[in-house]
């Protein structure tokens, strides 16, 4: 019983309904005040949150350290590029078709590295990331290294120019993604995945699909990725090659790490807390990486868990 409590991952319960409802009003509450530009900020950070989720999926449930996570993001951004270059603005048709390559990426780059373990998962996912990286700067055709402008957001029924508009769009995408991943992790699928994690000779030997699930979990994730993806690149008005870089990588699995790996709501916590650091100590200095690597060195020292841990640790000394 205590180790399915362990696998069970719960929500916010009742803290679900009061945030949802502060982050909706948000916009008009921002312009209220003349702070219009950080409806964008808030907009970049629901889609970061979405792609460091779709990262805990299989990095904080599954063990698997993919270090090119961010080729997923880029395919689904340069996915939505190229279709409105070609006249398809349609977000019904764009978005899904970002998810649907990015999701056929992680199923070529899944079945390779997932018959590999440790290290070499991680440079081969390295590998194929910058791989990625290097043919979209080798497409001309597509803005190369400048990258690609779009010129307008996708069409999707409502005015998307509208930043508040926006905003809405991607919050009800990161509710969908999230609760879809809660469903997922304390679903049977999910309960193997971490079993996985913990011990996958022990459960290949009780006849586990140990492949299977990993790969299954990895594409899943690819495709949310891509999700993430389309949404950055109606967000910028502009894909660009950095987008895959293996910095970009590196930026998500701090975002888990920072957040809390294998927790729920660690990847969207970890995506809050990075870019309102980045967003805050940028203001005041132009070494702000240096302290935010001081703050994230902090974290791994005295909150090996992450925020998510140090907040539960918090609560049962409360009630403790």
């Amino acid at each position: 019983m205590a180790r399915q409590s362990q696998l069970h991952h719960r929500g916010l319960g009742l803290w679900t309904w009061p945030l949802l409802a502060l982050l909706a009003a948000l916009p008009p509450l921002l312009t209220a005040f003349g702070l219009e530009f950080y409806i964008g900020v808030a907009s970049r950070l629901l889609i970061f949150a979405i792609a460091a989720s779709s990262l805990n999926l299989i990095l904080g449930f599954g063990g698997m350290v993919s270090f090119g996570h961010a080729a997923f993001v880029g395919l689904g951004a340069y996915t939505v590029g190229i279709l409105m270059d070609a006249g398809v603005a349609s977000a019904w048709i764009a978005w899904p078709a970002a998810m649907l390559v990015s999701g056929l990426a992680a199923a070529l780059i899944g079945a390779i590295s997932l018959r590999t373990r440790g290290v070499y998962f991680i440079m081969i996912t390295l590998a194929f990331a910058q791989m990625f990286y290097y043919l979209v700067i080798s497409l001309k055709a597509y803005g190369g290294e400048d990258g690609l402008p779009l010129p307008s957001r996708s069409a999707l029924g409502v005015d998307l120019k509208d930043d508040a508009i926006f905003f809405w769009v991607v919050l009800t995408l990161f509710v969908a993604v999230m609760g879809l991943l809660q469903r997922l992790v304390n679903s049977p699928f999910g309960w193997l995945l971490q079993g996985i994690k913990e011990n996958e000779t022990r459960m290949g030997a009780v006849g586990a699909r140990v492949f299977a699930v990993q790969w299954q979990a990895f594409v899943l994730a690819g495709a949310i990725a891509g999700l993430a993806g389309a949404l950055l690149a109606n967000l910028n008005g502009l894909v660009t090659p950095h987008t895959m870089h293996w910095s970009q990588s590196g930026q998500l699995m701090i975002m888990v790490i920072l957040g809390g790996a294998g927790s729920l709501w660690g990847g969207a916590l970890g995506a809050a807390a990075f870019l309102l650091l980045e967003e805050v100590l940028a203001g005041y200095t132009l070494h702000w990486q240096m302290a935010l690597g001081v703050v994230l060195l902090g974290v791994v020292l005295f909150a090996p868990q992450g925020l998510v841990g140090m907040f539960k640790r918090r609560r049962k000394a409360v009630h403790g």
